[in-house]
Protein backbone atom coordinates (compact mmCIF):
# COMPACT_ATOMS: atom_id res chain seq x y z
CA UNK A 1 0.00 0.00 0.00
CA UNK A 2 3.08 2.18 -0.57
CA UNK A 3 1.27 4.36 -3.17
CA UNK A 4 -1.98 4.86 -1.12
CA UNK A 5 -3.20 8.55 -0.77
CA UNK A 6 -5.45 10.71 0.98
CA UNK A 7 -7.50 13.33 0.30
CA UNK A 8 -9.54 15.44 3.22
CA UNK A 9 -12.92 15.90 1.54
CA UNK A 10 -14.70 18.08 4.21
CA UNK A 11 -14.50 19.01 7.83
CA UNK A 12 -16.05 20.37 10.79
CA UNK A 13 -16.90 21.50 14.23
CA UNK A 14 -18.05 18.88 17.09
CA UNK A 15 -18.64 19.76 20.45
CA UNK A 16 -18.63 16.81 22.52
CA UNK A 17 -18.88 16.18 26.47
CA UNK A 18 -15.27 16.17 26.30
CA UNK A 19 -15.11 19.75 24.56
CA UNK A 20 -14.54 20.80 20.77
CA UNK A 21 -13.00 18.79 18.30
CA UNK A 22 -13.02 19.15 14.34
CA UNK A 23 -14.02 15.99 12.54
CA UNK A 24 -12.25 15.28 9.27
CA UNK A 25 -13.46 13.01 6.77
CA UNK A 26 -10.62 11.29 4.33
CA UNK A 27 -11.03 10.32 1.35
CA UNK A 28 -8.37 7.28 -0.32
CA UNK A 29 -7.52 5.53 -2.87
CA UNK A 30 -7.31 2.03 -1.14
CA UNK A 31 -10.76 1.61 -0.22
CA UNK A 32 -14.58 3.29 -0.22
CA UNK A 33 -14.84 4.06 3.37
CA UNK A 34 -15.04 7.12 5.24
CA UNK A 35 -11.99 6.90 7.89
CA UNK A 36 -11.83 10.27 10.05
CA UNK A 37 -9.55 12.48 12.27
CA UNK A 38 -10.91 13.82 15.06
CA UNK A 39 -8.92 16.36 16.76
CA UNK A 40 -8.51 18.96 19.23
CA UNK A 41 -6.40 21.72 19.41
CA UNK A 42 -3.58 23.05 17.70
CA UNK A 43 -1.86 20.66 15.96
CA UNK A 44 1.02 23.04 13.90
CA UNK A 45 4.35 22.13 15.83
CA UNK A 46 3.70 18.53 14.46
CA UNK A 47 5.79 16.98 17.30
CA UNK A 48 4.90 14.62 20.06
CA UNK A 49 1.11 14.95 19.61
CA UNK A 50 -1.29 12.67 21.71
CA UNK A 51 -2.83 10.15 18.62
CA UNK A 52 -5.16 7.32 19.19
CA UNK A 53 -5.65 4.88 15.93
CA UNK A 54 -8.92 3.74 17.25
CA UNK A 55 -10.27 0.76 14.78
CA UNK A 56 -14.01 0.85 14.56
CA UNK A 57 -16.44 -1.83 16.67
CA UNK A 58 -20.17 -0.83 16.55
CA UNK A 59 -21.39 -3.40 18.80
CA UNK A 60 -18.79 -1.26 21.50
CA UNK A 61 -18.10 2.00 20.58
CA UNK A 62 -22.06 2.22 19.66
CA UNK A 63 -23.91 -0.22 21.70
CA UNK A 64 -21.74 -0.74 24.67
CA UNK A 65 -21.25 -3.80 23.86
CA UNK A 66 -18.85 -5.52 27.27
CA UNK A 67 -17.57 -7.94 25.16
CA UNK A 68 -14.70 -5.62 24.55
CA UNK A 69 -13.17 -3.15 25.58
CA UNK A 70 -13.45 -0.46 22.71
CA UNK A 71 -16.20 1.73 23.49
CA UNK A 72 -14.16 2.42 26.64
CA UNK A 73 -10.79 2.62 25.35
CA UNK A 74 -12.38 5.47 23.01
CA UNK A 75 -13.86 7.61 25.72
CA UNK A 76 -10.56 7.39 27.77
CA UNK A 77 -8.72 8.87 24.86
CA UNK A 78 -11.04 11.39 24.09
CA UNK A 79 -10.70 12.33 27.78
CA UNK A 80 -7.00 12.27 27.58
CA UNK A 81 -6.80 14.11 24.76
CA UNK A 82 -9.06 16.88 26.07
CA UNK A 83 -7.53 16.72 29.45
CA UNK A 84 -4.05 17.84 27.61
CA UNK A 85 -5.86 20.28 24.97
CA UNK A 86 -4.72 18.81 22.01
CA UNK A 87 -4.80 15.14 20.07
CA UNK A 88 -6.03 13.31 17.62
CA UNK A 89 -8.08 10.21 17.84
CA UNK A 90 -7.53 8.37 14.04
CA UNK A 91 -10.83 6.64 13.52
CA UNK A 92 -10.55 3.25 11.22
CA UNK A 93 -13.25 1.71 9.52
CA UNK A 94 -11.52 -1.62 10.28
CA UNK A 95 -14.46 -3.64 12.34
CA UNK A 96 -13.39 -6.66 13.83
CA UNK A 97 -9.72 -6.47 13.37
CA UNK A 98 -10.40 -6.18 9.92
CA UNK A 99 -12.44 -9.08 9.01
CA UNK A 100 -15.32 -6.70 8.71
CA UNK A 101 -19.15 -7.22 10.86
CA UNK A 102 -20.66 -9.76 9.19
CA UNK A 103 -17.53 -11.87 9.97
CA UNK A 104 -17.08 -10.43 13.28
CA UNK A 105 -20.83 -12.14 13.95
CA UNK A 106 -20.27 -15.59 13.23
CA UNK A 107 -16.82 -14.98 15.40
CA UNK A 108 -18.93 -13.90 18.36
CA UNK A 109 -21.16 -17.55 18.06
CA UNK A 110 -17.40 -19.21 17.80
CA UNK A 111 -16.06 -17.62 20.95
CA UNK A 112 -19.48 -18.42 22.59
CA UNK A 113 -18.94 -22.17 21.65
CA UNK A 114 -15.94 -22.00 23.37
CA UNK A 115 -12.88 -20.57 21.31
CA UNK A 116 -10.94 -17.98 22.06
CA UNK A 117 -10.70 -14.27 19.55
CA UNK A 118 -7.65 -15.54 17.65
CA UNK A 119 -8.90 -19.19 16.99
CA UNK A 120 -12.41 -18.08 16.10
CA UNK A 121 -10.92 -15.93 13.43
CA UNK A 122 -8.77 -18.44 12.31
CA UNK A 123 -11.44 -20.93 12.24
CA UNK A 124 -13.33 -18.23 9.28
CA UNK A 125 -10.39 -18.50 7.61
CA UNK A 126 -8.95 -15.01 8.60
CA UNK A 127 -5.83 -13.85 10.17
CA UNK A 128 -5.94 -13.17 13.96
CA UNK A 129 -5.44 -9.28 12.85
CA UNK A 130 -6.17 -7.97 9.65
CA UNK A 131 -5.73 -4.75 10.59
CA UNK A 132 -3.29 -2.22 8.44
CA UNK A 133 -2.33 1.54 9.43
CA UNK A 134 -1.21 2.35 6.31
CA UNK A 135 -4.13 5.12 6.13
CA UNK A 136 -3.42 5.84 9.61
CA UNK A 137 0.03 7.03 8.62
CA UNK A 138 -0.77 8.82 5.84
CA UNK A 139 -3.70 10.63 7.77
CA UNK A 140 -1.07 11.82 10.24
CA UNK A 141 1.17 12.99 7.61
CA UNK A 142 -2.27 15.34 5.84
CA UNK A 143 -2.28 16.60 9.86
CA UNK A 144 1.35 17.48 9.22
CA UNK A 145 2.40 15.23 12.51
CA UNK A 146 5.70 13.45 12.84
CA UNK A 147 5.77 12.37 15.81
CA UNK A 148 3.41 11.09 18.61
CA UNK A 149 2.57 9.78 21.94
CA UNK A 150 0.61 7.08 21.12
CA UNK A 151 -2.41 5.79 23.34
CA UNK A 152 -2.35 2.05 23.07
CA UNK A 153 -1.76 -1.38 24.57
CA UNK A 154 -1.00 -2.90 21.25
CA UNK A 155 2.55 -2.94 20.29
CA UNK A 156 2.02 -4.05 16.97
CA UNK A 157 0.64 -0.03 16.51
CA UNK A 158 3.95 1.38 17.60
CA UNK A 159 6.15 -0.83 15.50
CA UNK A 160 3.05 0.00 11.77
CA UNK A 161 3.84 4.11 12.67
CA UNK A 162 7.58 3.62 13.04
CA UNK A 163 8.49 1.34 10.33
CA UNK A 164 5.98 4.01 8.00
CA UNK A 165 8.42 7.20 9.03
CA UNK A 166 6.31 8.25 12.17
CA UNK A 167 8.37 8.43 15.50
CA UNK A 168 6.47 7.17 18.20
CA UNK A 169 8.22 9.13 21.26
CA UNK A 170 6.34 7.70 24.09
CA UNK A 171 3.35 4.70 24.51
CA UNK A 172 0.48 6.36 26.65
CA UNK A 173 -1.06 2.82 28.35
CA UNK A 174 -4.79 2.49 28.81
CA UNK A 175 -6.36 1.18 31.77
CA UNK A 176 -7.74 -2.26 31.84
CA UNK A 177 -11.51 -2.23 31.25
CA UNK A 178 -11.83 -5.79 32.82
CA UNK A 179 -15.23 -6.85 33.30
CA UNK A 180 -16.77 -10.47 33.77
CA UNK A 181 -17.73 -10.76 30.26
CA UNK A 182 -14.48 -9.44 28.37
CA UNK A 183 -11.75 -11.31 31.18
CA UNK A 184 -10.97 -13.93 28.94
CA UNK A 185 -10.89 -11.80 26.01
CA UNK A 186 -8.04 -9.59 27.69
CA UNK A 187 -6.12 -12.25 28.74
CA UNK A 188 -5.91 -14.06 24.69
CA UNK A 189 -4.78 -10.07 23.79
CA UNK A 190 -2.40 -10.66 26.60
CA UNK A 191 -1.31 -13.99 25.86
CA UNK A 192 -1.42 -14.59 22.33
CA UNK A 193 -1.18 -11.26 20.61
CA UNK A 194 1.08 -9.42 22.64
CA UNK A 195 -0.74 -6.61 24.28
CA UNK A 196 0.96 -4.33 26.97
CA UNK A 197 -1.79 -6.03 29.40
CA UNK A 198 -1.17 -6.44 33.13
CA UNK A 199 -2.78 -9.75 33.79
CA UNK A 200 -2.06 -9.23 37.86
CA UNK A 201 -4.85 -6.46 37.47
CA UNK A 202 -7.44 -8.62 36.75
CA UNK A 203 -9.10 -10.11 39.71
CA UNK A 204 -9.23 -13.54 40.18
CA UNK A 205 -12.55 -13.85 41.04
CA UNK A 206 -13.71 -11.91 37.55
CA UNK A 207 -10.88 -13.51 35.65
CA UNK A 208 -12.47 -17.19 36.63
CA UNK A 209 -16.02 -16.01 36.75
CA UNK A 210 -16.17 -16.35 32.99
CA UNK A 211 -14.70 -19.32 31.13
CA UNK A 212 -17.65 -19.96 29.01
CA UNK A 213 -18.56 -16.27 28.56
CA UNK A 214 -18.08 -15.20 25.30
CA UNK A 215 -15.51 -12.84 23.70
CA UNK A 216 -14.61 -10.13 21.16
CA UNK A 217 -13.44 -10.38 17.86
CA UNK A 218 -12.13 -6.45 17.51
Amino acid sequence: MSNLSVTRAVSARIPTEYGEFELVYYTNTSDNKAHLAFYMGDLSSGEDILVRLHSECLTGDIFGSLRCDCGEQLDRSLQVIAEEGCGVVVYLRQEGRGIGLLQKIHAYNLQDAGHDTVDANLLLGHQADERDYTIAVRILENLGIKSVRLITNNPLKISALEEQGIKVNERVELDNFVNPENSQYLTTKAQRMNHLLSLTNIPPSIANSDSHKPQSAD
